[in-house]
């Protein structure tokens, strides 16, 4: 009987094995899983779940009973020793598992401070899976003082958390903004001027030097001489590819695990999907850090394990949640030399990228309908006169009839 094994129980691996079996795959599909529970979700981690809004069962992205129902043999709490690509097999706690495909969806994990400068010291959080999350939710508590080390998405949104349940919280970024590897100087400006509304102490253009404990953190100290206190710490200074399985292996890493358009990696019957992965896109490569990817690779995945022969159109879109501010971003907004910004009311704005005429991205900010509308014009390859989209009278369902 053929054996389809998937290694890393996340939205990616929970995606392929599901998908197999509703696509008919009669085989033996195993999911192995590094975390004693059921794959779950991860953005409600440090937002609803941190907060108490949202109990532990309801993270799950399927019912546990789900896989033994759809005769998927999930191995929680596992780790994987060693994959052997010529004899098709993996080393699974001292036994050997036999598989006739293998997929690799071992996502990603935090990058961490290091020990020289006080990243070991009692105190210091990165957040990341749910015992990251447990072991720092006792820690908020009104007027705590918390420190939280890098302004991308992960970071705002645990200040986000953190100011709204009281804490007294300093962010610092060590680029000249916040978010400025990923979005424009507007949405920079946006997201900089609501945290600040809540409180949240932001400090770009500096840097940490070290923390300061004995044993436990009790504050630090910035690049820029100035000290700040702190009862913990949150690190959220990007994220890497698990690919130490598939490198030890032999198997080709670029950005993560190297796979061709059907998700197939340089070792025969192995394929990768998700965080982990990087895939052709538009002439290049790239790697996607967000849930739609990890859904739709690895169903792709799937599907060519069973044959379909399908090339994956990757469609990029994230979202970040922040007080009661909803973002949603379509596209990928590399290369863009403008940005037009479309505001329909108080609450809501949108910022269109654009290189020359051709739209790239769009940030909307409590503009569902904006996304929306940038969202099917960017999957159809379709760009707007700028003009009509900075002018608030324009009819957006409109510009979709391109």
């Amino acid at each position: 009987m053929r054996h389809v094994v998937v290694i890393g129980a996340g939205q990616a691996g929970s995606s392929c094995v599901a998908k197999l079996r509703n696509g008919g795959f009669e085989g033996r599909v195993t999911l192995i899983g590094a975390e004693p529970v059921p794959p779950y979700q991860r953005p409600p981690l440090s937002k609803a779940y941190l907060m108490g809004d949202m109990a532990l069962e309801r993270l799950f992205l399927r019912p546990e009973a789900f896989y033994a129902e759809h005769d998927i043999d999930l191995m929680m709490g596992v780790h994987v020793d060693a994959i052997d690509t010529a004899a098709q097999s993996i080393s699974v706690q001292g036994k050997t598992m036999h598989y006739d495909d293998l997929v690799l969806t071992t996502g990603s994990e935090p990058r961490h401070l290091p020990a020289s400068i006080g990243g070991d010291l009692d105190g210091v959080h990165v957040v990341r899976d749910l015992a990251d999350v447990d072991a720092m939710a006792p820690r908020f508590v009104k007027d705590a003082k918390v420190l939280i080390v890098g302004g991308g998405y992960i970071g705002l949104e645990a200040a986000s958390v953190a100011a709204k349940l009281g804490l007294r919280v300093t962010l610092v970024e060590m680029a000249d903004r916040i978010l400025q590897r990923v979005a424009a100087p507007e949405t920079s400006d946006f997201f900089r001027d609501l945290h600040q509304e809540h409180g949240v102490d932001i400090r770009e253009g500096v840097g940490l030097e070290r923390l300061l404990g004995d044993g436990a953190v009790r504050g630090a100290r910035l690049s820029d001489g100035a000290e700040v206190d702190a009862d913990f710490v949150i690190v959220g200074v990007g994220i890497a590819p698990c690919t130490a399985l598939a490198e030890v292996a032999g198997i080709e890493i670029d950005n993560g695990i190297k796979v061709d358009a059907q998700g197939r990696t340089s070792a025969p019957h192995v394929w990768a999907a998700g965080d982990c992965a990087s895939f052709p896109y538009r002439g290049g490569r790239i790697r996607l850090e967000s849930v739609p990817n990890a859904i739709d690779q690895s169903e792709c995945v799937a599907e060519n394990i069973m044959g379909g022969d399908k090339d994956y159109v990757a469609k990029p879109w994230f979202w970040s949640d922040q007080y009661d501010v909803k973002l949603q971003i379509a596209g990928l907004n590399t290369g863009y030399d403008r940005v037009i910004t479309r505001r329909t009311d108080a609450d809501s704005v949108a910022f269109w990228y654009f290189r020359g005429s051709e739209l790239l991205a769009v940030d909307a900010m409590n503009d569902p309908r904006g996304f929306m509308v940038g969202k099917r014009l960017i999957e159809a390859g379709k760009s707007p006169d700028p003009a009509a989209i900075s002018d608030p009278e324009t009819d957006m369902k409109a510009l979709l009839k391109l």
